[in-house]
């Protein structure tokens, strides 16, 4: 798989630096970009030669939404990298969920302080090149609204499942069967690896493609979770709802607290219903249910 190096340099002035690398990276990925590095001059993103929107992502720059900031980029092929190796290197500290030490998300090897037997559903995840390791606040929350939900006997679908991170602990959480999909074969076979090493595999079923592939799953879902950009949310919306059951919720995150009036807006013209929603830093989750008598709550 080719991918696209992209130096992004970002002029702004020092207190706003932080938040318009953040903006940027949220703008990047509806353009198509996988993943970032922070750098001296702004951030490298990463994205697959065949899915990079070049005049998508110039016209997002030229409406950049903060003042006093500009952004150039470069664009080079990517080097081949032994990604296992690299990933091996680094890894990630664990990250507990929850109180009561509910979830451990671990990668196996950088476990010092931690016992994973202290917890209640420790969750390795061996994340590769998949996004999905818990430490992003988009997963975090979701991963937090997972505990609050009693999932006994349930179908969960995974859209843009990456390390399938959320189907694993919806399952430990109770779950019957959880179905994800994600445009990358890395991430499908990532998910699946990590569904065997979590011991959940004979009930996870990982599929390759986009939105579309739900056409050829069968059945209804009690809950939908989508962790994603906010333009392939609201593309792909119309889908969820319609394999989602009555009385289902739908969990949406991957978007900045100024997208949710666009995405309100559409699950409203779906007859969904606003039920919870939460923020992390500049982050929002939202969850709405296929129940007009639904009530808003916080969570």
């Amino acid at each position: 798989m080719k991918y696209y190096e992209v130096k992004f340099h970002v002029q702004a002035p020092t207190p706003l630096l932080t938040d318009a690398c953040d903006v940027l990276s949220a703008l990047a990925g509806e353009a198509g970009f996988e993943s970032f590095e922070n750098t001296d001059y702004g951030i490298t993103g990463y994205v697959q030669q065949s899915l990079f929107q070049r005049n998508l992502l110039d016209s997002l720059l030229a409406g950049f939404p903060m003042e006093d900031v500009s952004v150039s980029y470069e664009v080079t092929e990517a080097e081949d990298r032994d990604w296992n190796q690299q990933w091996e290197e680094t890894g990630f500290d664990p990250i507990p969920i929850g109180l009561g030490r509910r979830f451990l998300i671990h990668d196996g090897r950088h476990l010092a302080g931690y016992n994973v037997a202290d917890y209640e559903m420790p969750i390795e995840i061996d994340a590769r090149l998949a996004f999905g390791t818990g430490n992003h606040e988009t997963t975090c929350m979701i991963l937090g609204l997972l505990l609050d939900m009693d999932l006994t006997g349930k179908r969960v679908l995974d859209c843009g499942c990456g390390t399938g991170i959320l189907s694993i602990a919806a399952l430990m959480t109770g779950a019957q069967a959880a179905v994800g999909y994600d445009i990358d074969e890395w991430s499908v076979d990532n998910s699946r690896h990590n569904a065997v090493i979590n011991r959940v595999d004979s009930q996870f079923t990982p599929l390759l493609g986009d939105a579309t592939v739900l056409d050829t799953v069968e059945g209804d879902f009690d809950l939908v979770l989508a962790n994603i950009s906010r333009n392939t949310l609201l593309a792909d919306m119309d889908r969820f709802c319609q394999k989602l059951a009555h009385g289902g919720r739908l969990v949406l995150s991957g978007f900045y607290s100024e997208d949710k009036p666009l995405l309100t807006a559409k699950a409203s013209s779906l007859g969904l219903r606003l039920v919870c929603e939460k923020t992390n830093g500049p982050w929002q989750c939202l969850s709405f249910q296929k129940e007009p008598t639904a009530r808003r709550r916080s969570c």
